[in-house]
């Protein structure tokens, strides 16, 4: 199985062309060694960091923006959604205040990512 895609891992944005023959991932079109850092763990595992907002009680507006404190396997995505879809807050909020503490069973925290002061 053979897939394409552009490196983020530094701002020259390589095209990688990343297989796996034999049980090996072999990656081609990186300029530097994090291409194909980024090209094995993007074959072999794909995370991403998830943004949204959470609902807010009793502050001056009625959502919180938020994000995965880290990356989480990109096929959790839909349920971490989910869990933050069902959750709520109370005002008064921090930036970097835990929201949701091992969101969908990740592992990974949703975080505050802008404050919420009392309405």
């Amino acid at each position: 199985m053979k897939q394409e895609f552009i490196c983020i891992s530094c701002p020259v944005g390589c095209m990688l062309e990343v297989e796996e023959k034999n049980g090996e991932v072999t990656v081609v079109g990186n300029t530097c060694v994090r291409g194909k850092t980024y090209g094995i763990k993007e074959f072999t595992a794909p995370e991403r960091v998830v943004t949204s907002s959470i609902a807010a009680q009793g502050g001056i507006r009625p959502l919180v923006p938020c994000k995965t404190a880290s990356p989480v396997p990109k096929e959790t995505i839909a349920s971490v959604l989910e869990a933050i879809r069902k959750a709520a807050v109370t005002a008064p909020v921090v930036i970097g205040q835990t929201l949701v503490s091992d969101v969908a069973g990740t592992g990974v925290d949703i975080i505050a990512t802008r404050e919420l002061p009392v309405a």
